[in-house]
């Protein structure tokens, strides 16, 4: 490990702290929030979080420096935005929006702001045009990854470095994204069988999550009918 790597992930961990009292302010919003948690289905699902492990933030800064981007103590916080992760589950794209609003609502009352503007990867024709009509900007993803991302920091000061990236997808999405990132994360495979298979699966998930919509939807109209 280099002089450079050691000294921005040291200084990560001095950190920590801070950052695992903003982790917990997420959280509270995502756990509490009335009109996301209302009973008998409420809209979020479940919720994942992590604080970045130092030592796969060592690793990935290696990576980082393969590819001639240099993180050091001084940058490491501007550069690098993940070290907060909170996952958001919901089980149909249908409850995407209102998550996506009570986010907004949250920029708009001034208790967080964007780190970045929210983005959305997907290889699906369709959900880029979803995603696009909601104002995010869609990347088409070759490697069949889908999800939201949000990166938003306190704003309590501008220059406060501190950021919580927030990532919303369905359970389907959760499954492919779960089996990816095992066998491609940190470091892709080189099996085209399971490359090959990985693409299928986000297939079936596509069609998973939109049969998810069709059954939920129609589940609403016999209950408005009864």
């Amino acid at each position: 490990m280099s002089k450079e790597i050691e000294e921005a992930v040291t200084a990560y961990i001095q950190k920590q702290f801070e950052y695992e009292q903003f982790l917990a302010s997420v959280l509270v919003f995502f756990q509490k929030h009335p009109q996301l948690n209302i009973k008998p289905l409420p809209i979020i699902h479940s919720i994942k979080s992590r604080l970045k492990d130092p030592i796969h933030l060592a690793d990935k800064l290696q990576r980082k420096l393969k590819k001639g981007i240099v993180i050091t103590k001084d940058n490491i916080f501007t550069n690098i935005t993940d070290l907060i992760g909170v996952r958001v589950l919901h089980l149909y794209q249908d409850q995407f929006k209102p998550i996506h609003d009570a986010i907004n609502e949250k920029i708009k009352n001034g208790d967080w702001a964007f780190a970045e503007p929210p983005k959305a990867y997907t290889w699906d024709p369709e959900y880029k045009t979803f995603y696009e009509k909601l104002n995010i900007k869609t990347e088409v993803n070759e490697r069949f990854y889908t999800s939201v991302h949000y990166v938003v920091k306190p704003n309590n000061q501008s220059s406060n470095p501190i950021c919580c990236e927030i990532q919303v997808r369905t359970l389907f999405e959760e499954i492919w994204g779960e089996i990816d990132h095992t066998i491609n994360y940190p470091h892709p495979t080189d099996s085209i069988a399971c490359k090959e298979q990985i693409r299928v699966l986000a297939k079936l998930v596509s069609t998973g999550t939109r049969l998810a919509d069709s059954i939920f939807r129609s589940h609403k109209e016999h209950s408005e009918k009864q």
